[in-house]
């Protein structure tokens, strides 16, 4: 449940159109709903202003179009992450509107407010994208997410594809990682502008560290899995960025986009 369904509902309760059993009476069919598969949170929404994500990984086409359906009736749009081709073909076939990403593994869907072109280019190094669902969180803010390099792009744009769900504007800095510091310096100016960074990176996973001390907004931290034997599977950045000599560094899981859009929303007050 939305908090505008709440809120209407309220509404009609003091103009006399619903009475105080009937409004009981959806409020209480509203919290949880139990699948074969899955017990779905339906007050997540009203709870902290967004419906529960479904994580595609591990789950059956069936399932996730299923769950997907429940949600957008009840919250009127859904976030799935880490979706396979045949779960993001499902879907689209179900909700020919939705947005799928076949970089970040995303689809998204909100009643009558997406399209395909949402989403801008990321090839640029500068690209911007004002990625804004049908109701936006955060009017006139923005997440600047920097990749130090082309290689972590299935992360970052887990991350702004996330960001975009969340009705927040997006601004991305492509392929600028410490071994040619100078791309990132160039852009001090669109760092400094951002109401919080994200910072994705691999190999050494020192990127963050620059960041940090450059801008004064908060700024989150992601390693990723990229890298040759000793980058362990990601172990050797995050354990840089825990370490980061850059004070308020916050850091995520290895390539967990996801977690950190969801950081940056609420660093934002989104």
């Amino acid at each position: 449940m939305i908090r505008a369904r709440v809120r209407a509902l309220l509404d009609e309760v003091a103009a006399g159109t619903a009475s105080v059993d009937d409004a009981l009476a959806r409020l209480d069919a509203e919290p949880i709903e139990t699948l074969a598969h899955t017990t779905i949170d339906h007050h997540r929404a009203l709870r902290s202003g967004y419906p529960e994500v479904v994580y595609g990984s591990g789950k059956t086409v069936e399932q996730v179009v299923e769950v997907c359906a429940s949600i957008a009736a009840r919250s009127e749009r859904f976030l799935v992450t880490r979706a396979s081709d045949e779960q993001r073909a499902a879907l689209v076939m179900k909700f020919p509107d939705a947005v799928t990403n076949a970089l970040a593994r995303t689809v998204r869907w909100s009643m009558g407010g997406l399209s395909a072109s949402s989403v801008s280019s990321v090839s640029s190094v500068s690209s911007v994208s004002s990625v804004v669902a049908v109701d936006v969180a955060a009017p006139g803010k923005h997440v600047t997410i920097v990749t130090a390099g082309t290689s972590d792009l299935p992360v970052a744009e887990e991350a702004a594809e996330t960001l975009a769900a969340l009705g927040i504007g997006v601004e991305r800095l492509t392929d600028v990682g410490v071994a040619g510091i100078h791309r990132l310096l160039s852009k001090t100016a669109a760092l400094q502008s951002a109401n919080a960074v994200i910072v994705v990176a691999g190999m050494d996973g020192a990127l963050p560290s620059v960041v940090g001390g450059i801008v004064r907004v908060p700024v989150i931290a992601v390693p990723t899995s990229v890298g040759y034997g000793a980058s362990f599977g990601g172990l050797a950045a995050l354990l840089t960025m825990l370490n980061s000599c850059a004070a308020g560094v916050v850091v995520c899981n290895i390539d967990n986009g996801f977690g950190a859009a969801m950081a940056a929303a609420r660093a934002i007050g989104a």
